[in-house]
C-alpha cells in the first residue's frame, strides 16, 4: 500500500503522508482503521488522477461526486459509502485546517442513509424458558446469576464482566454500574436476581484461587471474560431448547422493550440502559408497536383476514 502512495503525484502525496500520521500519533488510530482510511484516500486520488485533478484545489464537489457515483456502480451498502465519505471529509478538513485549500468540497456531500436494524429481542416466555433451570453444580449458580442480573438491570456485556463485589448492594438491591465514558449509574436489581447473586456468592469461593475484586469468576479464579460470558450463553440458549442464537445483548433488549411495553416511559429506561441521548433509547419504542400490532392482529375481530 506504501508503493501506491509513492507513486502518487508530488502535488497530493505529502499532504497525504502528513494526514495519516497525524491519524495514527496524535489520533490514535488503530491499524486496521488506518489501512481502511488509506485505501479510501488512494482510491479517490486515482480517481482524481484520471479526472485530470492532481492538485487539491482542483477536486471540488463535482469531482467528489463522480467518485461517489463510481463507488455506487459497484454496488456498495449504503454504510460503506458512508464510511468511505467519511474518511475523505475527514481528509479535507485537515487539508483546510492547515490552509492547504480554502474551502471543503465535501461539506455538503450525503451519501443514502442506512435503516438502522432493530434490536432483536427475546419474547417473555422465551426468557423465562432461558432461566427455568434450578442450578445444581459452581459453574451453573455463576451462569443463573450472570443471566439473571443481565435481564434484571439491562446491562451492557461489558458492564456486566466490569461489575465488582463492592459495586453491589444485596440488602438495598442496587447495583452501581460504569458504563461508556466511565459514566456511573445506579440501577435497580431484581428480588429474584438478587437471590441468584446471593446463591452464586456461597459458592463462589470454590473459584476463588488468588486476589479479585470481581463478582463474577472464571474456574481459574480470573475476572470473567467477554467471550466466556458469550460461550455460556450460547451453552444455555442450546441447553434450554431455545432455537435462535442468544447473544447478551440480545438479553439488555429484552430488558429494555419489557420495560417499555409495561410501563411506556422512555426517559426511565434511557436512565437504566445508561442511553446518553434520548433517540438511542427510541429504537426500542418500535420494538414496543411490534409486540402491540401482533397482540392486535391476533385478538382484535376487525383484524383478522
Amino acid at each position: 500500500m506504501l508503493n501506491d502512495i509513492e507513486h502518487l503525484p508530488e502535488s497530493l502525496k505529502p499532504q497525504i503522508m502528513q494526514y495519516l500520521s497525524y491519524l495514527k500519533y496524535e489520533r490514535g488510530y488503530a491499524t486496521l482503521t488506518l489501512k481502511t482510511y488509506q485505501a479510501t484516500i488512494l482510491h479517490l486520488c486515482y480517481f482524481c488522477i484520471e479526472a485530470d485533478c492532481t492538485k487539491w484545489s482542483k477536486i471540488d464537489a463535482n469531482v467528489l461526486k463522480q467518485w461517489l457515483i463510481s463507488l455506487r456502480t459497484k454496488k456498495l451498502k449504503p454504510r460503506s459509502l458512508q464510511l468511505k465519505l467519511s474518511s475523505v471529509k475527514g481528509l479535507f478538513k485537515y487539508l483546510l485546517h492547515k490552509k492547504v485549500i480554502q474551502l471543503d468540497p465535501t461539506e455538503l456531500l450525503t451519501t443514502p442513509k442506512t435503516d438502522k436494524p432493530l434490536p432483536k429481542n427475546m419474547e417473555v416466555d422465551e426468557v423465562a424458558q432461558l432461566l427455568s433451570f434450578t442450578p445444581e453444580q459452581t459453574i451453573e449458580f455463576r451462569d443463573k446469576a450472570i443471566m439473571e442480573l443481565f435481564y434484571s438491570s439491562g446491562l451492557r456485556l461489558a458492564e456486566l464482566t466490569s461489575i465488582n463485589r463492592l459495586d453491589i448492594d444485596l440488602t438495598n438491591a442496587e447495583l452501581r454500574v460504569t458504563g461508556k465514558g466511565s459514566k456511573q449509574r445506579l440501577v435497580p436489581v431484581g428480588r429474584v436476581a438478587v437471590e441468584a447473586i446471593n446463591q452464586w456468592l456461597t459458592c463462589r469461593g470454590e473459584f476463588f484461587k488468588s486476589e479479585t475484586d470481581a463478582l463474577f469468576i472464571s474456574k481459574l479464579g480470573n475476572r470473567i471474560s467477554v467471550r466466556q460470558v458469550q460461550q455460556r450463553l450460547t451453552y444455555w440458549a442450546k441447553r434450554q431448547g431455545l432455537n435462535n442464537t442468544l447473544h447478551p445483548h440480545k438479553l439488555r433488549h429484552s430488558f429494555a422493550s419489557h420495560m417499555l411495553q409495561s410501563s411506556s416511559d422512555l426517559r426511565a429506561v434511557q436512565e437504566l440502559l445508561g442511553h446518553a441521548d434520548l433517540s438511542t433509547t427510541q429504537v426500542y419504542t418500535h420494538l414496543d408497536f411490534q409486540h402491540l400490532a401482533k397482540v392486535y392482529d391476533s385478538a382484535h375481530p376487525r383484524a383478522k383476514k
